[in-house]
């Protein structure tokens, strides 16, 4: 056991730190993504989202890689990257 330690103790410690960064770093941030992206291809006609700027609009209209949404009482295109979260009514 001595000797495996010795040639291999290097090793062992490097699969170790790579299985702590997959597990508390990358994987959690795979699920996030996920989970936004879930929710951007959610929203339809009618929600109330909150963009990256602040802004609090109602789309009116979605489409393929982007949605129209009215702040006030104007109608702006806006790309589906630049909702932040969905409002609950």
């Amino acid at each position: 056991m001595e000797d495996f330690l010795k040639n291999y103790g290097t090793i062992v410690w490097l699969l170790l730190l790579v299985a702590f960064f997959y597990f508390f770093a990358i994987r959690p941030q795979q699920k996030q993504q996920k989970q936004r992206v879930e929710m951007i291809n959610s929203l339809k006609k009618g929600d109330k989202i909150l963009n990256h700027g602040g802004l609090i609009g109602t789309i009116t209209e979605v489409r393929e890689d982007k949605f129209i949404v009215r702040f006030g009482d104007k109608e702006v295109p806006m790309v589906k990257e630049g909702v932040a979260r969905k409002l609950n009514e």
